[in-house]
């Protein structure tokens, strides 16, 4: 039965692992849509660090990109900068990219 706990083990450990980068990416691809989003309503540099954190806080509110998409739509309505749900899920999707990038080469 070694071998067989072993591949478990092993597989838990890559589990985690990949949730974990998950969650990175995903974070990261967060941030950089806040700071995005900062940029089209004109926040001041000062203001970017608080705005981010409450994009990142927003992600919890659900699963799914939803929420994120939700909050910065409503900030950008109010701002006077509106733009549609689906053009803001093409831009998260431009960002997943480069999220995974930026994480990747952190790694190595």
């Amino acid at each position: 039965m070694s071998g067989l706990d072993d591949r478990l083990s092993a597989f838990e450990a890559k589990y985690a692992h990949d949730e974990q980068m998950t969650f990175k990416v995903t974070a990261r691809r967060n941030k950089l849509m806040a700071l995005w989003v900062a940029e089209q309503m004109g926040k001041p540099a000062d203001q970017l660090e608080g705005y981010v954190k409450e994009v990142l806080s927003s992600d919890f509110e659900e699963a799914g990109d939803e929420d994120v998409i939700r909050k910065v739509a409503f900030d950008l309505d109010a701002a006077g900068k509106p733009i549609t749900a689906d053009a803001l899920r093409s831009r998260l999707a431009e960002l997943m990219i480069e999220a995974k990038t930026q994480v990747m080469s952190e790694i190595t």
